[in-house]
């Protein structure tokens, strides 16, 4: 039987427009799991004496072993062995740059600085990418992808304000950001071939086999200790919720909206973290966080053509796609179009 020979896309061949079905569902994917992420912030206060390197490692051990029965068992093998070492070189760079090294940026930014420091760069996120990707593309930035992202960054500093710092402090602070732009595009090449899941399931088994040699240079021995009960429960919340339902959620919704306008619901994660900072008693939702929130929230809409999908639907019936410019991706390696963390206090762990 003759196959139909198809063409591939060329790599700045601009995705095909989504619908405002998908549209509307890539925006609710994004804004669950950065919510998911900044409600996470207990979490990682909880783990603060526990090894660094042991509590990634188990984390995204943890949260591998959950992804398997979700991946599609022996089915998953073909398109991973399917990857090329260039597709494998990124999968490894989103785990060490955007997942381990993301965290020990963090961590190495508020020895020396305020916990805000590195949040305000890290809010800075939507800017960078708004930027880099169409550049990547040898396209001009889409204006209200920019605006929206300039928005949102001002939304995550009214939120956060700022706090004491050194040279060393800025310079970790800066290396979180670029953790936090690299996870939001360096896997675009690898998203249509491996799906939300399976690409999560990879990039954990990656980041954990790295955290296990980071851990056994840095830690040797005490790579990794009995946890506490609330070490335990902040262990398993990070793996089975942030990790396999935030990361998948990331993924899918990156699928739908790419990752210019995913990547601006970034200002959701400090929104999330004052709003429920108080419920455990380390933080106060004033005026500045609402007012972080509303600015956030603006930035959000406008670059993801909110208005304009609602402008759409009171001109056109049934579920005719928005009327809204696509914004192509960078696609590197491969023509899929695909797709990163600041808390209202701190910046917390991918």
């Amino acid at each position: 039987m003759k196959q139909r020979a198809t063409r591939a896309p060329a790599a700045a061949d601009p995705a095909p427009v989504p619908g405002r079905a998908a549209a509307v569902q890539g925006i609710l994917l994004v804004t669950f799991a950065y919510a998911l992420v900044g409600a996470s912030f207990t979490a990682n206060s909880v783990l603060g004496d526990y090894p660094y390197a042991g509590g990634q490692a188990l984390r995204y051990g943890l949260a591998f072993l959950l992804l398997l029965p979700l991946v599609g068992g022996r089915a998953a093998l073909g398109p991973v062995r399917a990857l090329t070492t260039r597709q494998w070189v990124r999968i490894g760079l989103v785990a060490g740059i955007g997942m381990v090294g993301f965290n020990l940026a963090v961590l190495a930014a508020e020895r020396t600085a305020e916990p805000a420091v590195p949040g305000v760069f890290v809010g800075c996120a939507p800017v960078v990418v708004a930027v880099l990707v169409p550049l990547t593309s040898r396209r001009r930035p889409t204006r209200p992808v920019l605006y929206g992202a300039l928005l949102v960054a001002a939304g995550a500093f009214t939120v956060q304000g700022w706090g004491r710092t050194d040279t060393a402090g800025i310079v970790w602070s800066v290396a979180a950001l670029v953790g936090e732009v690299g996870f939001a595009v360096l896997a675009a090449p690898v998203l249509r071939p491996l799906g939300p899941r399976l690409l999560t399931a990879c990039v954990c088994a990656v980041a954990a086999v790295e955290s296990v040699l980071i851990g056994l240079i840095v830690d040797g021995a005490g790579l990794v200790r009995v946890p506490t009960g609330a070490e335990t429960a902040a262990l398993l919340w990070q793996a089975a919720v942030v990790t396999v339902i935030g990361f998948v959620a990331w993924y899918m919704g990156v699928q739908r909206i790419g990752t210019e306008r995913a990547t601006l619901f970034t200002g959701m994660i400090p929104v999330s973290a004052a709003l429920t900072a108080p419920l455990v008693g380390v933080g106060a939702f004033g005026a500045a966080q609402a007012a972080g929130g509303v600015l956030v929230g603006a930035g959000a809409a406008l670059g993801s053509g909110v208005l304009t999908l609602r402008r759409s639907r009171a001109r056109a019936s049934g579920d005719a796609p928005p009327a809204v410019p696509e914004v192509p991706e960078a696609s590197g390696d491969s023509p899929s179009a695909a797709p990163g963390a600041c808390p209202a206090s701190a910046p917390g762990k991918r």
